[in-house]
């Protein structure tokens, strides 16, 4: 019907921004299972899934080779939520929320996780925000000595 793909996008939006804050209120130090409550919102997305296994051709092609393969009924538009809701159940689930940080970037608002060996890293990309960044201090030193 008209309408409920613009409805699922919302709830994507709004799926987002609740995770966006998850992980800035945690984010710097390891999860704790009083964490576990807030989750709430994730849980109840991630129990409405229909997903069985099927066993099916190996996706290479080859040798005639055999694999179990997870397949998903997609019985609604709410059902495209699905796998954004493993995503991010994945992301809390393994990852060290202790090198979660968020970008450095004058306007980025993404985060990612530190897995530098000093676990200095500023930037969600050094290519965009770092580079930024860099720039915009080189022309700050070049108009101090103007």
């Amino acid at each position: 019907m008209p309408g409920e793909l613009d409805k699922v996008a919302d709830q994507a939006r709004a799926l987002r921004e609740w995770f966006r804050g998850f992980v800035h209120k945690h984010m710097g130090r390891p999860l704790t299972p009083k964490a576990l409550h807030e989750l709430g919102p994730l849980n109840r997305l991630l129990e409405r899934d229909e997903v069985f296994s099927q066993i099916s051709r190996h996706r290479d092609g080859g040798g005639g080779r055999l694999e179990l393969r997870m397949t998903r009924r997609w019985r609604s538009p709410e059902s495209l939520l699905l796998p954004i809701g493993e995503a991010l159940a994945t992301f809390v689930c393994e990852e060290d929320f202790a090198t979660v940080k968020a970008c450095e970037g004058h306007t980025c608002t993404l985060v990612f996780a530190d897995r530098t060996r000093r676990r200095a890293r500023r930037w969600c990309s050094m290519a965009i925000c770092g580079n930024r960044a860099k720039q915009a201090a080189h022309r700050n030193r070049l108009k101090r000595k103007q």
